[in-house]
């Protein structure tokens, strides 16, 4: 039966590297009905925090991963490994080192200064067994090093192939620390072992890691578990992935408005698909079309625009109660209650979700648009107002509008229509002119659903009384001069 574990640490956010590793391993889980075991790697007690533990398991809940085992702390489990260090010291797999750190440091330049690569240069498996006793017995502080065996080490990446590495390559690596705190080989290996992996999928960036531990579970005679390393994720310029790509947190993407499913699917494809169009999957079926032999062996590319493209795709394609539902905790944020519109309005409310969600990527821009809808106050931007807010003419133009939608009894788009361009025809103007000015006197920005639309959705009262924000609107303006002022004279001091 497959077992598979993601083991995250906690000494950071959820990226969305990890999150990839922890949904291939979740995918492959479902697909084969295995387990999925979360593992919490928080030996490094000092930098490892509760607090990041939380997030990372409201990152995981949030995309919709959940686990059948775990989570297992390391932190809880050091005699184990310590057990399982001096295990292998008895059966002649490992040995004590006394070597002090600034030995180690004086060796590693003094290799260095000649020219030659540095490992580790076995001065203590040398020593006398008798002086390694007395050493033992005084209690004199010792990390315990794995004994390298010759030969070479193979295995058959299910990604990337035949890999082989020489032992004579790598140095007795240490399994245990002088303080008894368990390195992240030992450590592994020993839950692996006892959590039954079969599988172990994560980032090829563990690549080099994967022969220490073969050989560790050759000195634990255990079975090995099968290895796929996935390749690196890269940014627009090829680069790794970084802050200065947007590689924040699980959890920035959820704060910015990315529904989960449509992250997951996002993530998903960073290296693997179907093989067919592309669309959003749901989870279910997502879990029936995996398969390991289709990740590519080629790093993908972080595309925002991709993320983007498949959360607006979802936001149209989801029926609007649910959509309503992903909503609300965003126009409350905005101090709106959706309560008092799902009443007798509540028809009206899915009319204008429907209008409005087409120019949506994220559900904060929805909300966004929604938001002018609901409330009396209007939040104007700055370049809109510039462009299409600051003609003099309008002071006399918009008035004579005003007045007449006054009179409109139907208050619908095509009579809507009709009226603007019969007043623009009157003032010898474009019937832009007016479409621009309302379009940002009523939802404060420049792009939006088509105009008429947004006047019948809007409704008489509302419309009516955003002609007298003429004023307020131009105030934008001035606080941006004011801003720039403020800089300049900042600059010149």
């Amino acid at each position: 039966m497959v077992r598979v574990r993601f083991a995250p640490s906690p000494t950071g956010q959820l990226h969305v590297g990890a999150l990839r590793t922890a949904l291939f391993n979740w995918l492959f889980a479902r697909q084969t009905g295995g387990t999925f075991v979360l593992r919490i790697e928080d030996t490094d007690v000092s930098r490892s925090s509760e607090e990041l533990t939380r997030t990372i398991l409201e990152a995981l809940k949030w995309v919709g991963l959940d686990w059948d085992e775990g989570p297992i702390y390391q932190s809880q489990r050091f005699e184990n490994y310590r057990q399982a260090a001096r295990r292998l010291v008895e059966l002649g797999q490992a040995y004590y080192c006394f070597c002090l750190p600034e030995e180690i440091d004086r060796r590693r330049e003094e290799t260095k200064a000649s020219g030659q690569h540095w490992k580790y240069d076995r001065h203590c498996l040398r020593l006398p067994e008798s002086r390694r006793n007395k050493l033992v017995e005084k209690g004199a502080p010792a990390a315990i090093r794995f004994l390298m065996p010759g030969g070479k080490t193979e295995f058959d990446d299910l990604i990337h192939g035949r890999i082989s590495v020489e032992n004579k390559n790598l140095e007795d690596f240490v399994l245990l620390r002088s303080d008894g705190f368990p390195t992240y080989h030992l450590s592994v290996v020993v839950d692996d072992i006892e959590s039954r992996i079969t599988h172990v999928i994560r980032g090829d960036d563990h690549i080099t890691n994967t022969p220490k531990q073969i050989l560790l579970y050759k000195a634990f005679q255990a079975e090995l578990p099968k290895f796929a390393h996935l390749p690196l994720i890269l940014g627009p310029d090829r680069k790794k992935l970084s802050k200065r790509h947007g590689h924040t947190s699980v959890l920035s993407f959820r704060d910015q408005g990315y529904l989960p499913l449509a992250f997951f699917n996002f993530v998903a494809q960073l290296s693997w698909s179907p093989g067919r169009e592309e669309r959003i999957y749901s989870r279910e079926e997502m879990i029936a079309e995996f398969s390991l032999g289709h990740i590519s062996k080629g790093s993908p590319v972080f595309d925002l625009n991709k993320l983007q493209w498949l959360n607006s795709r979802l936001i149209n394609e989801m029926p609007v109660s649910e959509l309503m539902t992903e909503l609300r905790p965003w126009l409350e944020k905005k101090g709106l209650e959706l309560d008092a519109w799902l009443g007798e309005r509540k028809d009206w409310l899915a009319r204008l979700i429907e209008m409005v969600r087409p120019r949506s990527r994220t559900l904060a821009e929805l909300a966004d648009m929604l938001a002018p809808f609901f409330s009396d106050r209007v939040s104007y931007d700055p370049e809109a107002v510039q462009k299409y807010l600051m003609d003099t003419s309008l002071e006399h133009l918009l008035p004579r509008l005003k007045e007449d939608l006054k009179k409109v009894e139907a208050f619908k788009a095509d009579e809507l229509e009709k009226v603007l361009r019969s007043r623009a025809e009157k003032e010898g103007v474009k019937a832009a002119v007016f479409i621009h000015a309302l379009r940002v006197l009523l939802l404060g920005r420049s792009v939006g659903p088509g105009i008429f639309e947004v006047l019948e959705m809007m409704g008489k009262e509302k419309t009516l009384a955003r002609f007298d924000n003429l004023a307020e609107a131009r105030k934008v303006i001035e606080k941006v001069t004011e801003v720039k002022n403020e800089r300049n004279d900042s600059d010149n001091l």
